[in-house]
């Protein structure tokens, strides 16, 4: 009772009230992106974003512009540019993401350093804070979310395809250049809307967590889906509400939540592994005895 009255009198301020509409919507549009960068094997991808986002942010900080604009446009340009160097030259995957990773890394921390350490604002940027989040953040992110399910939508099947097979893809006739060049800036949109909530630096923790503890219920595409989105917003929502409660960063704690889900999934199922086992060898004992 006393629990359920404090979660009501949270919801009467205004911050709590965009910090959770802004957050249900990051949870949903990291869903889908993470979950067909999972299936693409490209689940370093969204890590890889967030510390070029760090180089977008810092530059921002370093020249007076708004720092998420700016890390807009850095974010998208080096996805696309090491998108199409991967392509014209052949360079593995994992290796594309590495120097996507060092190349945002290096330009943050340089210009930290040019600009003398680390600030207030910057530290927001890196760990996120609710407090920051204004009406203008909300709504941007609501649009962006809005935007980015729609493409999904409207081009599931081809990416769907273009993740299960991608030579298939391109044998079928589907322009999986182009398609490739979309998706990345999808994810790199996706990414920077979520900076403001989660942090720079556990954004990838989001993309990729709710997705791996979906796909171990062994389900189809669109109930993995569903569960994916169901756990990344129970994780944000009761995340958001216990960092207000108790004082501690929301994007740690939003992690944390949603690690601890996976840790439940992991230990139910061995559990119930064992239990099966136990039944199986149980019968089998029975089995030899009644021979």
């Amino acid at each position: 009772m006393v629990f359920d009255q404090m979660v009501f009198e949270i919801l009467q301020f205004g911050f709590m009230q965009r910090a959770l509409i802004s957050g249900i919507a990051v949870a949903v549009s990291c869903s889908v992106i993470g979950l067909f960068l999972v299936l693409r094997k490209q689940s370093l991808y969204g890590d890889a974003l967030s510390h070029v986002a760090f180089g977008g942010i810092a530059i921002g900080l370093f020249t007076n512009v708004y720092p998420i604009w700016t890390a807009f446009a850095v974010s998208i340009l080096a996805s696309l540019g090491i998108t199409k160097l991967k392509e014209s030259t052949k360079i593995p995957g994992d290796s594309a993401v590495a120097v996507l990773l060092s190349a945002g890394l290096a330009t943050g921390v340089v210009l930290i350093g040019l600009s003398g350490g680390f600030s207030l604002d910057l530290y927001s940027f890196l760990f996120g804070s609710i407090l920051l989040i204004n009406y203008n953040d909300q709504l941007m992110i609501v649009i962006l979310t809005f935007v980015i399910l729609v493409v999904m939508y409207n081009m599931s099947r081809k990416f769907i395809y273009i993740a299960f097979d991608e030579e298939q893809a391109k044998v079928s006739g589907i322009d999986v250049a182009k398609l490739n060049y979309l998706f990345i800036v999808l994810a790199s949109v996706t990414v920077i809307t979520s900076v403001r909530l989660v942090g720079v630096l556990l954004i990838s923790s989001l993309i990729v967590i709710p997705n791996i503890t979906a796909m171990m219920f062994g389900k189809g595409f669109k109930k993995t889906l569903l569960i994916s989105i169901f756990i990344a917003v129970l994780s944000v929502v009761v995340g958001i509400v216990i960092s207000y409660i108790m004082n501690l960063a929301p994007g740690g704690t939003i992690v944390i939540i949603s690690v601890g889900v996976f840790l439940a999934v992991i230990s139910i199922k061995y559990s119930l592994r064992i239990i099966k086992g136990e039944k199986e060898r149980q019968r089998k004992q029975v089995s030899t005895i009644n021979r």
